[in-house]
């Protein structure tokens, strides 16, 4: 990990009106995003916005800090977080509605210290980002809530447009990059019983990087288009600190178009794949948004 990174990875130092704006405002409704916390490449891109562009957050509820540690994840971790704030529902759907954007990813730590795995919290955001704006479309990042099906459910239910829920890695390398409580059995789960509970699409997202092999790869993409999943996203995985596991390889740009090929060619709705891709990315929302748009029209004709 100690060689330079390729120019493919390298990206400006995030400003500008919108950037300062977006991240005052934060600060002062105490709300986190994984932008920040998980120390994103695409923050300035994202934040900034641009001519013609809608500038986007993904904000990150129930704290900036969870109970697991992945050796990939740069987000804090402590067995008992401090408790969750009852406004923190309200405070994000009033702070989205501000910022005028027709498409919010909606992400959280995990909690596996609550009952209900904050499930409950997650679908009252979803429910309170609705009120606030009907049409606003909402995708949830969730964690695997221990694979109890019906904290998955609760939140399928609770109105939202995207279910996501990261896979992270292949298979074989699981228990080396995650969590020991979490597992690729159980997140697959996840996202099937999504699917049955009603979810319209569903979403995952794989690190490449991390020392898997192409025929891990393939099996992964395989596994999940037999459980209905609608969208994956391929990201180049980027060692937050000395402390993370190192980087393995550096996949190439023409390495990330090669399984984006492939996964379309399995049916994949939507499929993003690049090194500075991440699974929430504003290129990705306003494709799907774009998609879910086109779905309701097809429902009504």
């Amino acid at each position: 990990d100690r060689a330079r990174k390729p120019e493919w990875l390298k990206r400006e130092i995030p400003g500008g009106e919108n950037y300062t704006r977006i991240k005052s405002q934060l600060r002062g409704l105490k709300i986190a995003t994984v932008c920040e916390e998980a120390r994103c490449p695409n923050i300035g891109e994202c934040w900034g916005g641009g001519e013609g562009q809608t500038a986007t957050a993904t904000i990150m509820v129930m704290g900036d800090t969870c109970t697991r540690g992945c050796r990939f994840c740069a987000v804090k971790t402590s067995k008992a977080p401090p408790p969750l704030d009852p406004d923190e529902p309200v405070n994000t759907a009033e702070a989205v509605a501000t910022w005028g954007v027709d498409y919010i990813v909606l992400t959280s730590v995990d909690r596996d210290d609550l009952p209900d795995q904050g499930s409950y919290h997650i679908a009252e955001t979803v429910r309170q980002l609705k009120l606030k704006n009907p049409s606003l479309l909402v995708e949830a990042l969730v964690p695997d809530f221990q694979g109890d099906l019906e904290c998955v459910e609760r939140v399928a239910k609770s109105g939202l447009n995207v279910f996501a829920h990261n896979l992270e890695t292949v298979e074989r390398l699981q228990k080396h990059v995650r969590d020991r409580r979490a597992g690729w059995e159980q997140s697959l789960g996840v996202l099937a019983h999504a699917k049955k509970a009603g979810a319209h699409l569903t979403k995952t997202s794989l690190m490449l990087g991390l020392g898997e092999q192409p025929e891990d790869i393939q099996a992964a993409l395989e596994a999940l288009r037999a459980n209905d999943v609608d969208v994956v996203t391929f990201g180049q995985y980027m060692r937050p600190s000395r402390k993370h596991m190192a980087v393995a390889e550096y996949v190439t740009p023409e390495g990330f178009a090669h399984w984006q090929k492939v996964a379309e060619g399995l049916g994949f709705r939507y499929v993003a794949s690049g090194p500075m891709v991440r699974s929430s990315y504003r290129a990705g929302e306003f494709y799907l948004k774009a998609m879910i748009d086109k779905d309701k029209e097809a429902q009504l004709a």
